[in-house]
């Protein structure tokens, strides 16, 4: 890092502009304020006051001192830990960060770009082997676009993704080190990565390549000077943004209301999304007791709700107590942590536009029994329904798509329990990963039956793991029917 870095800087966002007036407000103070800075910048942290607009998704995140203030990944058994900033509608522009691995080992550390969801991303990483590689990464599937050797990766180096158009260009500081087309989204975020490492992050920025549609919505005021080590490139100052808001139609109680609408028995899957009556923000989590008809308005979060992180700490935007019914809800994002049942509970028509860190979590004790039936779940980078309590879990007339999981019991929660889930007449189009997976060291059981992947010709449908209570990473022992774990026939599945 610069021993003459720029003049550290604090965000405050800009009120009551649109975005020609933000991006005027920007050129205005920081010439005035930061005469270094590029107006063009987007987004700058170097994390003297902290990593606020950060949402975080595993690990363990902390600033800590390392000549200056850095974002630091401690937790370097984590299989997956990213943050990320910054808007998901961002196109065209280069993201770059100085990246220090602590722990390396066979893992990776970097820098992302154009971050869709929690596990969908273009990333540019330090590895374990010695080099730096350009990956185009959608849940379990990684695609190498490129790679060189890199002297000393456990040292400060600048990582740079530029992203235009479908090209993708990595840099390591400063040298062009990989590109290569790629085929995910072309909007996305920026975030900072660990795969089975640590590391330290510092100097974040963000500047628009090209045609990019990216406006900064937030500028800075003037801050004492940050202290830094040695690096190779300096940064500017930083510059956050802030996240547009839903509009808002109606407002929703912390508190249910049951609402008096006739809800047919879903028997059979369909293709058709139910178009949304209206919109209710959430700013509280909503307690159900009883049961609640939402009559297909759509809830999304707003104020402490409103983050659209994949953070495994965040509150649902529903909390069922046991013996609750959720019928007739569409979940807008951000979504913030779904849907949490506390006991046995029942959800009918419930449908998740986009999934957050999961759809569903079940909680209740060994006797519990949880049905999800009709509805659906879109953009699960990892799990849909996330099993961490006791009992019996059926899923059925479900559809789900562009996702990870539908199903995971949990793998290393602290306290573990013997579960059951029964998944009937699903359709499930582009998984990622894999339909379940259970612990079958616990005796778990996953049952399934008229099931219908599209999209894939092949498919992990039940894969089965030892957990534990440590907190560590399971281990996949095995796939495919047992008549004893994983309970279906070939002749359950159908590949479209």
């Amino acid at each position: 890092m610069p021993s003459a870095a720029p003049s550290r800087r604090r965000r405050r966002l800009v009120a009551g502009l649109g975005a020609a007036g933000a991006a005027g407000a920007v050129t205005a103070l920081v010439a005035i304020l930061v005469p270094s800075a590029s107006a063009a910048t987007l987004f700058d942290d170097d994390f003297e006051d902290g990593a606020s607009g950060w949402s975080k998704s595993g690990g363990n995140w902390a600033v800590v001192s390392d000549g200056s203030k850095v974002y630091q990944q401690s937790k370097a058994e984590s299989e997956l830990a990213r943050v990320f900033a910054g808007e998901t509608s961002w196109t065209d522009y280069s993201v770059q960060a100085k990246v220090k691995p602590v722990s390396l080992g066979t893992g990776l550390a970097g820098v992302a770009a154009r971050a869709s969801g929690s596990s969908t991303m273009y990333r540019l990483a330090l590895t374990g082997a010695g080099k730096a590689e350009l990956q185009a990464v959608k849940g379990s599937a990684v695609t190498v676009l490129g790679s060189a050797a890199v002297s000393n990766p456990t040292s400060w180096h600048t990582l740079r993704i530029d992203a235009s158009g479908s090209t993708v260009t990595g840099f390591v500081d400063g040298t062009r080190v990989a590109s290569g087309n790629g085929t995910l989204a072309g909007t996305g975020r920026i975030g900072l990565v660990t795969s089975y490492a640590s590391a330290s992050f510092d100097d974040v920025s963000v500047n628009p390549l090209g045609g990019s549609t990216a406006t900064p919505t937030a500028t800075a005021t003037a801050s004492p000077t940050k202290t830094a080590t040695a690096s190779p490139t300096a940064s500017p100052s930083k510059t956050a943004t802030a996240s547009p808001s839903p509009t808002k139609t109606a407002t929703a109680s912390p508190t249910a209301t049951p609402t008096a609408t006739a809800t047919p028995t879903p028997t059979a899957t369909s293709t058709a999304w139910p178009a949304a009556t209206g919109s209710k923000p959430v700013t509280a989590t909503i307690a159900v007791s009883g049961t609640l008809d939402g009559g297909n308005a759509r809830y999304f979060g707003s104020g402490a709700l409103g983050g659209d992180g994949q953070d495994e700490g965040q509150d649902p935007l529903f909390k069922l107590a046991d013996g609750a019914v959720l019928k007739n809800v569409i979940l807008g994002a951000p979504a913030a942590d779904g849907v949490h049942c506390s006991g046995s509970c029942t959800l009918i028509n419930v449908w998740w536009e986009n999934v957050g860190e999961d759809a569903a979590t079940f909680k209740g004790g060994t006797s519990a029994t949880y049905t999800v039936d009709g509805g659906g779940a879109k953009g699960a980078d990892d799990k849909v329904f996330q099993h961490n309590g006791g009992g019996t879990l059926t899923i059925k007339n479900f559809q789900v798509s562009d996702f990870g999981k539908l199903y995971r019991s949990c793998g290393n929660c602290s306290t573990q329990h013997q579960r059951a889930v029964v998944v009937q007449n699903v359709v499930a189009t582009a998984p990622a990963g894999s339909l379940v997976g259970i612990n079958q060291n616990y005796g778990d059981t996953a049952t399934l039956s008229k099931i219908t992947v599209v999209g894939k010709k092949s498919l992990d449908i039940c894969v089965k793991f030892t957990g534990n209570d440590s907190g560590k990473e399971p281990t996949k022992i095995g796939t495919g029917p047992d008549g004893t774990y994983c309970k279906y026939a070939e002749s359950d599945i159908t590949f479209k």
